[in-house]
C-alpha cells in the first residue's frame, strides 16, 4: 500500500506566514547549521534554541567514547535529546530559529535500537507536522566543514554523507517543504535565508549596516553642452494704454 502522507492544506506561493516564525535549519553535522543560526538570531532579534546534546551527555555523565560502544546507552541518550528538543520548543511561545529539529534521530537510525519504537510514534508524527508548519532550510555538506566537536560521532565524510541521506529521507517520508542550502559561501547562505524569510513576512529587524564613511552630496559634472544658461527673470513694462478714458484715469 502506498505510504501516508498527512492530508493537510497547503499555503499558496508566496502566502506570508502567519502566527510566529519556526526556523528550522537541519542537516548532517558540520554543515554550518549553528553558524547561520546565529546569524538570523542576530538579524531578526528572535530567540536560538540552543543544541541539547551537550546538556543531555553532561547529565548522564557519559562520554563520546561511551556511546560509541554502549548500544544501550545511546538508545537513551538519542530519546532523551529527542524528547529534549521536544519541550525546548513547546516553551517558546513566539517566533524562534532552531539549528536542528528532528536530525539526532538520524543518528538514531545509524547507531542505536531506538528507530523501531520512534518512527512508529504518534509523537514523532505529531512533531512532525509543527515542523511541516515552520521555515526549514537544509543545509548539504561539504569537506570543507568537517570539524569534530566531540558530541557526535567522529567528523568522516562517509559519516557525513549517511546521515545526510537519512535527513532528508525524513524530510521527504513526512512530506516537510524545505529550502536546499547547498553553497558554502556564508554570503550565498545569508542572501538565501534572507529572501525566504522576506517572502514568509519576516522583516529584519537591524537596519543594514553600511561600511563605508558617510559623504556629502556628490556632484556630478554636466557637459558644457548640456548646461542651461540662466537669467534673472525679466518682468515686461506694460505697455501704453491706447484708450483715452483710461490714460485719463
Amino acid at each position: 500500500s502506498p505510504l501516508h502522507r498527512p492530508n493537510l492544506p497547503r499555503a499558496p506561493p508566496h502566502a506570508p506566514m502567519e502566527g510566529p516564525h519556526r526556523i528550522y535549519l537541519v542537516g548532517a553535522h558540520a554543515t554550518g547549521k549553528t553558524t547561520l543560526a546565529r546569524w538570523i538570531r542576530d538579524r531578526y532579534s528572535i530567540p536560538m534554541i540552543s543544541e541539547v546534546a551537550r546538556s543531555v551527555l553532561a547529565e548522564m555523565e557519559a562520554s563520546l567514547d561511551t556511546l560509541r560502544t554502549d548500544i544501550e546507552l545511546v538508545s537513551r541518550y538519542q530519546a532523551q535529546v529527542f524528547e529534549r528538543q521536544v519541550e525546548s520548543e513547546e516553551k517558546q511561545e513566539g517566533s524562534y530559529v532552531s539549528d536542528r529539529a528532528f536530525c539526532n534521530l538520524a543518528y538514531a537510525a545509524q547507531h542505536s535500537q531506538l528507530a523501531p519504537e520512534v518512527f512508529t510514534s504518534p509523537r514523532l508524527a505529531e512533531y512532525m507536522q509543527h515542523v511541516r508548519a515552520g521555515v526549514v532550510f537544509y543545509l548539504r555538506p561539504h569537506r570543507e566543514l568537517l570539524a569534530d566537536d566531540g558530541v557526535r560521532e567522529r567528523s568522516d565524510w562517509e559519516e557525513v554523507v549517511r546521515i545526510d541521506g537519512m535527513v532528508k529521507l525524513m524530510l521527504e517520508m513526512f512530506a516537510v517543504p524545505y529550502i536546499p542550502v547547498a553553497s558554502l559561501s556564508m554570503q550565498e547562505r545569508t542572501r538565501t535565508v534572507e529572501r525566504v524569510l522576506q517572502l514568509s513576512g519576516l522583516e529584519r529587524e537591524r537596519p543594514r549596516r553600511r561600511y563605508l564613511k558617510p559623504v556629502g552630496p556628490v556632484r556630478v559634472p554636466i557637459p558644457a553642452g548640456l548646461v542651461r544658461t540662466t537669467q534673472p527673470d525679466v518682468i515686461p513694462e506694460a505697455e501704453p494704454s491706447l484708450d483715452p478714458l483710461r490714460a485719463k484715469s
